[in-house]
């Protein structure tokens, strides 16, 4: 399935939340905590402005990227892959 956002939105795919801990204790399913950071999958063509011109994004497909904790909606394909559709300033930086 192919998504593609509107305005100045973002598809992320999540990254997988760590299964044990630095020390080498194996997590359980409810103590793992919600993943932050994720791949970005599909953009939107930008946010508009105030006179109508057409602002890109500074994020691009293949980035990196670091986000709020409770940002963005959670949606499920129909192949079942997890992905969220955020704004553009939900995202706080980009890893690189």
């Amino acid at each position: 399935m192919s998504i593609q956002p509107l305005g100045d939105r973002v598809v992320v795919s999540p990254l997988e939340a760590e299964t044990k801990t630095k020390g080498g204790i194996v997590l359980p399913d409810t103590a793992k905590e919600k993943p932050q950071e994720g791949k970005v999958v599909a953009v939107g063509k930008g946010k508009v402005s105030e006179t109508g011109n057409i602002l890109p994004l500074e994020v691009k497909v293949g980035d990196k990227v670091l986000y709020g904790k409770y940002s963005g909606n959670e949606i499920t394909t129909k192949e079942g892959e997890e992905l969220l559709i955020m704004r553009e300033e939900d995202i706080l930086a980009i890893i690189k």
